[in-house]
């Protein structure tokens, strides 16, 4: 939506009104910032450093006296589209819903006619090792993070997936992000623990993930300072907080039995400034859940 600013001829009276003039964005326009985002995306991918402004004001005489919310906003539209499409998306443009259908199809052409190079930056994306840093260089008091997500993608409609491959859940399933994700929330349940004066507490945390494998349904069984335990799922991404998790059967229906001790732990932001977020109970509590794919027993 753009402001644009009228002045009543003289003749009705001299008082200034704000006109909310909402002017669909015209397919030229959505080529220009769909190309610009991508253009942006693959040097944040290949790590350079960039200027969103500098970008933004490039495009700026080329758009139809677009403001610069409205620009902004669009950046985000494109990040729910790239979500919804299992893809990674710049870190400084939080994913905002509603978007126009002629954005995901401008996007979805970009996609098809760049695929092969811009798998080769999504490959590379998921691959990647992150190396975990000192645990002196983190601030555990400014660790947790739990505000909350604002701009979940709902996928009210479907949308066209020109690359089949999931990037979103291959980065995820990235056993080395994984397990560094793991040993960071285990660092902090000692930290938590011992904080609390509950050393002893603090020993009893066992990385269940790598002591017994992948299909328990849960990574770390750790301690509440009353010495109840907290089973602790983590979910680890270099992406912002509202990328979602992905989640198998098993999970599911653990983290459903133990309702009361089960804890999601997502870890975010893990190449920068890593930060979590924690939620407790079941997935039906406090996540929208969107089936991947089915089983079918065919009659």
């Amino acid at each position: 939506m753009d402001l644009h600013f009228y002045k009543e001829p003289s003749f009705f009276t001299s008082k200034y009104f704000v006109i909310f003039h909402i002017m669909a964005w015209s397919k030229e326009e959505v080529k220009l910032i769909v190309d610009d985002y991508f253009k942006m995306l693959m040097l944040e991918l290949d790590h350079h450093a960039y200027n969103k402004t500098t970008h933004r004001n490039t495009i700026f005489p080329l758009l139809n006296s677009r403001s610069k919310g409205s620009v902004e906003f669009k950046h985000q539209n494109i990040s729910a589209v790239m979500i919804q499409m299992g893809l990674p998306y710049i870190k400084g443009y939080k994913p905002m819903v509603k978007f126009q259908q002629l954005l995901a199809k401008e996007v979805t052409e970009y996609v098809v006619n760049n695929k092969s190079n811009l798998e080769s930056y999504f490959e590379k994306f998921w691959q990647e090792i992150v190396d975990l840093k000192p645990i002196d260089q983190i601030n555990f008091n400014d660790f947790l993070n739990n505000d909350l997500i604002e701009s979940v993608v709902k996928e009210d409609q479907p949308i066209y997936k020109p690359i089949k491959i999931n990037y979103l859940e291959k980065e995820q399933n990235n056993r080395n992000l994984g397990e560094k994700g793991e040993k960071l929330i285990i660092d902090y349940e000692k930290w938590r623990l011992i904080k609390a004066g509950k050393e002893a507490l603090a020993d009893k945390i066992e990385w269940i993930s790598k002591e017994q494998g992948d299909g328990t349904g849960f990574d770390i069984l750790s301690k509440n300072t009353n010495g109840t335990d907290r089973i602790i799922e983590v979910k680890t991404t270099k992406l912002p907080k509202e990328t979602p998790i992905f989640l198998t059967r098993t999970e599911y229906q653990f983290a459903a039995s133990k309702e009361k001790d089960f804890f999601l732990y997502r870890v975010f932001n893990f190449d920068s400034t890593p930060q979590f977020f924690q939620r407790n109970g079941s997935y039906d509590r406090f996540s929208i859940l969107k089936p991947q794919t089915y089983k079918a027993y065919i009659f």
